[in-house]
């Protein structure tokens, strides 16, 4: 049982239940008054450490209601569908609970940010709500501007990669945004990540270790251990004996090998074969 699911059978019932239609909802209506009524009320709503200095508390729940404006209007609403669509997926897996406590710790990761860095947005916040789609289904396939299909792995790679070129373009501040604005992410899918990496690693630990001991197994004959070693991708000779010894190091019995270290067949066919410029001896039938 891990600190979620504890955390869910303690508090479950304190969860918002549709809380994506409560965000998009709110982003559209922020951008509609912002296109028609007022254009300055993203910057009431936004974080800004020194607003909230200032006794404006309201801006720490309100600026998940402004939607990321990477470009123009088209781009705006394209983020808001994505970001439904994304999210609804998100909270019919996850349930309510999973899904508040995901955006609360995305929100908690700005407002620090926020404190730290002066300011924060919903950027990381989306993407993170992309990145943990594209972990759950990365099969999926979407049609891109409706019209191009496209795998979401594929489409989770490309967004993590703009990520990793904004964060090493940044400077330490903006580092530490980015960094505190993907803590929903990192706290949920960082210990699953860090298990693949270990179960990988000893994987190639334990496919080496076979490999040095099916090589060990056949020192009595050195054609099909270099063989062996050659089918592997490893060098022709062993790396632990010296050049032209017939013992290397743990007292290994080795020795340099023939053939210039081909595969035996190949080495069976050179010996066969007479050396270039050798001129062999004409035995007629009268000698």
């Amino acid at each position: 049982m891990n600190w979620i699911t504890k955390l869910e059978r303690k508090y479950g019932r304190f969860c918002i239940p549709n809380l994506i239609n409560i965000l998009i909802g709110g982003q559209i209506l922020v951008y509609a008054i912002e296109l028609f009524v007022n254009q300055y009320i993203s910057f009431y709503l936004s974080l800004s450490r020194s607003a909230l200095f200032a006794g404006q508390i309201w801006r720490l729940f309100t600026f998940v209601l402004v939607p990321f404006s990477g470009g123009g209007p088209l781009s705006v609403v394209l983020g808001i569908y994505f970001t439904w669509f994304v999210g609804s997926a998100l909270e019919r897996e996850w349930g309510d609970f999973r899904f508040n406590l995901y955006v609360l710790l995305g929100m908690a990761g700005a407002w620090l940010a926020c404190l730290l860095t002066g300011s924060a947005d919903t950027y990381c916040l989306s993407l993170s709500l992309l990145l943990a789609f594209a972990m759950l289904y990365p099969e999926l396939q979407v049609l891109l501007f409706f019209v191009i299909p496209l795998k979401v792995k594929y489409f989770g790679i490309f967004a993590a990669a703009l990520w990793v070129f904004s964060f090493l373009s940044m400077g330490m501040l903006g580092k530490l945004n980015y960094l505190l604005c993907m803590l929903g992410f990192l706290l949920f899918f960082g210990p699953q990540a860090w298990h693949n990496i270990r179960a990988w690693v000893r994987r190639e630990q334990w496919k080496k270790e076979k490999s040095e001991m099916m090589i060990d197994r056949l020192e009595g004959n050195s054609e099909l251990k270099t063989s062996v070693r050659l089918m592997l991708g490893g060098p022709p000779h062993d790396p632990q004996c010296s050049a032209g010894g017939r013992r290397g190091a743990g007292n290994r019995v080795c020795g340099p090998l023939r053939g210039g270290g081909l595969p035996l067949p190949q080495r069976r066919r050179a010996r066969r074969s007479p050396a270039p410029g050798r001129v062999l001896p004409c035995r007629g039938k009268g000698r």
